[in-house]
C-alpha cells in the first residue's frame, strides 16, 4: 500500500457526515453460484510481496486506458480494492483517484473520477471523526463517494470494499479490531460491483470498460478470514498480473509467487516489476520460456514529496504494453472460450454419448473447476462465467472442497517433480508403499494383505477376474496338465443389472444389456449365471422390498417394508423368512453347477455391493448380498466385491464391507480413490489368492500390469485422499466413532420428493440421492430422453447433472456439507412440480 495523506478524506467525510447510513444485520453468504460476466476484461492485480508498488501498476494501467486520445466518453475503468488495512492514513483507492486527477490535468484530458470507500470497521471510522452504529459483522456502513464529473469523459471509478485501521496483515486487523467478514461476504461484494458495472456495459453497446481488482499484499497474504488472497479469490479464477520484484532477492520471491498462482489454476498475463538495476528479467524471461511478457518500470523516485507524475509520464510506454497485452489476452480467451463447444463437436468423439443429439449450443463449455463447482462459460448469456454444482461428481469420482483441491495440486505436483514416473516391477518408493498400507489399514482392514495397482475400475476387474479364477482352479484341482482342461468352462456368478466395466473381460462377466448389444460388442457372450436381485426403494415414505419376477410367489407380509433405511441393514435379518427364501433361490441356481463330472464352473462371484450405478442407481437388498456372498464361500467359489463406485465414503463407510457385514476375498477400488484427481485403480486380494499364484516359474505368476502401474502421482495423491477423508479434522462429515458420514441428505425433502406424484421411486445413502421419474415403457430405459427438460430446468438452477435415461440423480463429495445437499434437494423439488406440469 503507498502511503497518501488523509486530511482531505477526513474533510470530505465529515462534510458528508449526514450522508452515512449504517448496516444493522449480518451479510449472509451468497445462496447462489457466483454469475461473472467476461462481455469486458477484469484482471486480479497481484504482487510477489507487500510495498512493490501494485497500486501504482493499477494506477499506470489506468492512466493508458482512459488518457488517450481521443478520449471517449463510452471509456470506462472500474478500481476494486476488496481489502484495505492501515485506513485512512493508507488508502489505494483513493491514491488512483488522486493521482488520475492530476495525470488528466497534466495531460489537458478531462477525466469523470469517483472513489469510494463502502464499509469499515469501527476503529478506522472513528479515526475520521465519525460517530456510527456497527452492524452484527462489526463493520461500518460508510457509503462515502467523493467525485469529480466531466461531462461526456471518460470515466474512473474507485472502491474500497472493507477497511481496518492497523497498518497489518488483514486476518490480524479484523480480529483486532473486531470486524470479521467471511470469504464469501467478500467474493459476493466483488460479483455485485463487477456486474454492475458490466450490465451497464451491455446496455451501451459502445462502452469500453476495464476492471481491476488489486489484492493485498503478496499472493500468499492472509485475508479478513486467514484464508490465502490466491484461495480466497480463486473461485472467480480472474486471469491476473503479477507484479514482481526487482531487487535482490526479487528472482526468487516473483517465481515462487508465480508458481503458488500457476498451481492454483490462474493465468498470468504479464509480469511487470520496478527496474532496481540488477536485470532480473533476463532470468525471469528465461524461467517463463519467452511465454508470459516481463516488463520493467523505471526506477521509482525515493523523495517522498515527488507527486509521481512526471514518472507515470515516463511509464507511459511501458504501461501502454502492459494494457495492450492484457486487452489481446482476453480478446484471445473469449475468442477461445466461443469456440470451443463447435470444435468439440468436430473432433471429439464423447464417451455414451449419441452426436447426433448434441447441438453446438447445448455443449457445455467448462473453464475451470473449483471444489465441486464447474465454471461454466455461456456465450449467450452476454458472455459470462456462471458456477454449476458438479452433481455427478465429475462421473462419480470426485471428493475435493476447494481447500482439498489446492492440497491434492500440491502434493501431485510435489509428486511430479521428484518422481516423474518410474516403473513398477520388482521396485519400491515410497507413494506406492505408503497407498498400499493406507489401503490394508483401511478398506482391505481383516481381511487384505495385497495390493495390485492398475490405471481404471475396468481393468481392475478383470484383474480381480484372473485371480478369482485361479484361486477357484487351485481350491478344486483344476490343473492345467490334464486334458480335461480343454472342455472345462468357468464363469461368473453376477447379478442383472451390475455393471463392471467396458474392457472385454469385466463385460463378460455382465448380464446383458444396453451395454453389452451385437453392435456395442459383437464378441459378448455373458459368461455367466446371471440372478435377478431384490431391491429396495422408497415411495411414498417407505422403504420397499422389490422381488423380481423371477422368484416364487410370496406373501408381501413375509417381507413388509421398513420405516428407516438402517432396519435393512440389521443383520437381525439374517434369521428372517425370506433369508431363507434368498438363500432357497441362490442354491437352486447353483445346484446346476456342482458335482463330479461337471465340465462347467461358477468360478467366481462378482457384486457391486448394495448399489447398482450405471444399471439405473437400484439398492441391492443387503440380506440378499449377504446370503449369496455366505453360500458362495461354503461353495468356495471367490467373492470379488466391485466398489470401484460404492467404495470410498460414496456411501457414506469407507468400505461397504461395514454395510454388508461380510468381506470378500478380493475387492476393486478407483474413483474416488484419489478424490477424482486422476486415474488410479487398486484390487486387493487376501493371502489365500496372493499364493495360489505362487510357484518355481514365472508362467504361474499374475501377467498382467500396465505402463503406468502404482504411478507415484497417483499413489501419493490416493494417499493424501485416504487420509483426508477419514480425518474430522479435514472432514467435518466423519461421525464422532470415525466409521460413518453424517447424514448429508435432508430427512423431510427426501420423504417430500419420494411422494410426489412425478416419482417413482428414491434411493438416497451416503453421498447419493437418487430418483426415478414415472413414465411408460416407451420413456423409460437408458437411451430415454423423458428427463431432458428437467435436466435443463436444474441446469439454470446452477445444478450440472446427466441423468440415466429416466432417472436423475444427485452426487455429492464425503465432504459436502449437509446445507449445500439441502439446497440441491430444495431446487429439485421444486422443479419436480414444474416438470410435472410439462
Amino acid at each position: 500500500m503507498i502511503p497518501v495523506t488523509a486530511t482531505l478524506l477526513r474533510h470530505s467525510l465529515r462534510h458528508l457526515r449526514h450522508r452515512i447510513r449504517f448496516n444493522s444485520t449480518a451479510i449472509s453468504p451468497p445462496p447462489h453460484s457466483i454469475h461473472l460476466p467476461l462481455n469486458h476484461p477484469t484482471y486480479l492485480i497481484w504482487s510477489a510481496n507487500t510495498s512493490l508498488g501494485k497500486t501504482l501498476v493499477s494506477t499506470g494501467i489506468a492512466a493508458s486506458f482512459l488518457l488517450q486520445q481521443p478520449s471517449s466518453s463510452a471509456t470506462k475503468l472500474l478500481y476494486l480494492k476488496p481489502i484495505q488495512t492501515g485506513f485512512p492514513s493508507d488508502s489505494d483507492s483513493r491514491f488512483v483517484f488522486s493521482k488520475l486527477d492530476s495525470l488528466s490535468l497534466r495531460r489537458q484530458i478531462p477525466l469523470s473520477i469517483s472513489n469510494s470507500v463502502l464499509r469499515s470497521s469501527l476503529p478506522a471510522a472513528e479515526s475520521l471523526g465519525l460517530n456510527v452504529e456497527l452492524s452484527d459483522t462489526g463493520m461500518c456502513n460508510l457509503n462515502f463517494r467523493e467525485e469529480k464529473t466531466v461531462t461526456g469523459a471518460p470515466e474512473l471509478l474507485c472502491k474500497t470494499l472493507y477497511a481496518w485501521e492497523a497498518a497489518i496483515s488483514p486476518h490480524l486487523a479484523a480480529e483486532r479490531e473486531n470486524a470479521m467478514i467471511e470469504d464469501s461476504v467478500v467474493l459476493q461484494m466483488i460479483e455485485k460491483c463487477l456486474k454492475e458495472e458490466m450490465e451497464c456495459g451491455v446496455k451501451s453497446e459502445k462502452s469500453d470498460l476495464l476492471c481491476l481488482v488489486e489484492t493485498a499484499g503478496g499472493v500468499a497474504s492472509p485475508g479478513p478470514s486467514g484464508t490465502l488472497q490466491c484461495d480466497l479469490y480463486r473461485p472467480f479464477r480472474l486471469p491476473g498480473i503479477l507484479v514482481g520484484d526487482g531487487r535482490l532477492g526479487g528472482i526468487s520471491g516473483t517465481i515462487a509467487a508465480y508458481e503458488s498462482l500457476k498451481l492454483r489454476g490462474y493465468d498470468i498475463a504479464a509480469v511487470v516489476f520496478e527496474d532496481h538495476g540488477l536485470v532480473n528479467e533476463v532470468p525471469l524471461t528465461s524461467y517463463l520460456r519467452n511465454k508470459v511478457p516481463v516488463l520493467v518500470l523505471p526506477p521509482v523516485p525515493k523523495d517522498p514529496s515527488d507527486d509521481l507524475i512526471e514518472w507515470f509520464v515516463e511509464s507511459n510506454g511501458v504501461f501502454k504494453a502492459l494494457k495492450e497485452t492484457m486487452v489481446l489476452a482476453y480478446l484471445e480467451r473469449l475468442e477461445r472460450l466461443n469456440g470451443m463447444a463447435k470444435q468439440a463437436g468436430e473432433v471429439f468423439w464423447w464417451p455414451f454419448t449419441q452426436h447426433k443429439l448434441v447441438h453446438e449450443e447445448t455443449v457445455t463449455v467448462i473453464d475451470s473447476r473449483c471444489g465441486e463447482h464447474f465454471s461454466i462459460y455461456k456465450a449467450s448469456d452476454n458472455s459470462s462465467l456462471t458456477q454449476q454444482f458438479d452433481a455427478c461428481a465429475s462421473w462419480w469420482t470426485q471428493g475435493p472442497d476447494p481447500t482439498f483441491q489446492a492440497e491434492l495440486a500440491r502434493e501431485m505436483g510435489y509428486t511430479a517433480a521428484r518422481f516423474g514416473h518410474v516403473m513398477f516391477p520388482e521396485n519400491v518408493y515410497e507413494p506406492a508403499l505408503k497407498c498400499a498400507e493406507l489401503l490394508l489399514d483401511g478398506v482391505g482392514k481383516g481381511w487384505a494383505s495385497r495390493v495390485y495397482f492398475s490405471d481404471n475400475g475396468s481393468t481392475a476387474i478383470e484383474i480381480a477376474l484372473k485371480m478369482a479364477f485361479r484361486k477357484f482352479c487351485v481350491d478344486h484341482d483344476i490343473c492345467e496338465a490334464t486334458e480335461e482342461i480343454k472342455h472345462i468352462v468357468v464363469k461368473v456368478l453376477a447379478l442383472r443389472g451390475s455393471y463392471h466395466g467396458d474392457t472385454l473381460g469385466a463385460m463378460e462377466a455382465q448380464a446383458p444389456s444396453p451395454y453389452t448389444g451385437f453392435l456395442q460388442q459383437p464378441w459378448y457372450t455373458g459368461r455367466g449365471l446371471f440372478l435377478d436381485p431384490p431391491t429396495v426403494f422408497l415411495s411414498n415414505g417407505a422403504w420397499n422390498i422389490s422381488l423380481p419376477e423371477s422368484f416364487f410367489e410370496i406373501a408381501p407380509e413375509k417381507y413388509g417394508t421398513f420405516v428407516t433405511r438402517d432396519e435393512i441393514f440389521d443383520k437381525r435379518r439374517d434369521a428372517s423368512i425370506l433369508a431363507t427364501i434368498y438363500l432357497a433361490y441362490v442354491s437352486e441356481h447353483l445346484q446346476q453347477y456342482s458335482g463330479v463330472g461337471q465340465s462347467a464352473h461358477v468360478g467366481a462371484l462378482i457384486i457391486e455391493p448394495v448399489i447398482h450405478g450405471a444399471g439405473g442407481m437400484h439398492m441391492v437388498d443387503p440380506l440378499f448380498q449377504r446370503v449369496l456372498v455366505n453360500e458362495c464361500r461354503n461353495r468356495k467359489i471367490p467373492v470379488i466385491f466391485d466398489e470401484v463406485f460404492t467404495g470410498f465414503w460414496r456411501l457414506g463407510v469407507e468400505t461397504t464391507t461395514e454395510l454388508l457385514g461380510c468381506k470378500p476375498d478380493i475387492a476393486c477400488f478407483a474413483k474416488l480413490l484419489t478424490g477424482g484427481m486422476v486415474p488410479l485403480a487398486v484390487t486387493l486380494a487376501t493371502d489365500a489368492v496372493f499364493d495360489s499364484f505362487s510357484g518355481d516359474s514365472k508362467l504361474k505368476a499374475l501377467l498382467h500390469g500396465h505402463s503406468y502401474s502404482a504411478h507415484a502421482m497417483g499413489c501419493a495423491t490416493a494417499a493424501k485422499a485416504i487420509q483426508w477423508f477419514k480425518d474430522p479434522e479435514t472432514n467435518h462429515n466423519i461421525t464422532s466413532q470415525g466409521k460413518t458420514l453424517r447424514e448429508l441428505w435432508d430427512e423431510e425433502l427426501v420423504q417430500q420428493i419420494s411422494s410426489h406424484s412425478a416419482v417413482q421411486r428414491v434411493v438416497v445413502i451416503g453421498t447419493l440421492f437418487a430418483l426415478e421419474l414415472k413414465a411408460d415403457a416407451s420413456n423409460s430405459g437408458y437411451a430415454s430422453l423423458y428427463a431432458k427438460s428437467l435436466l435443463e430446468m436444474l441446469r439454470e438452477d446452477g445444478i450440472f447433472t446427466r441423468p440415466l435415461g429416466n432417472v436423475i440423480y444427485l452426487m455429492c463429495g464425503p465432504c459436502t456439507s449437509p446445507e449445500i445437499c439441502r439446497r440441491l434437494l430444495t431446487k429439485l423439488y421444486k422443479r419436480l412440480g414444474e416438470f410435472n406440469r410439462t
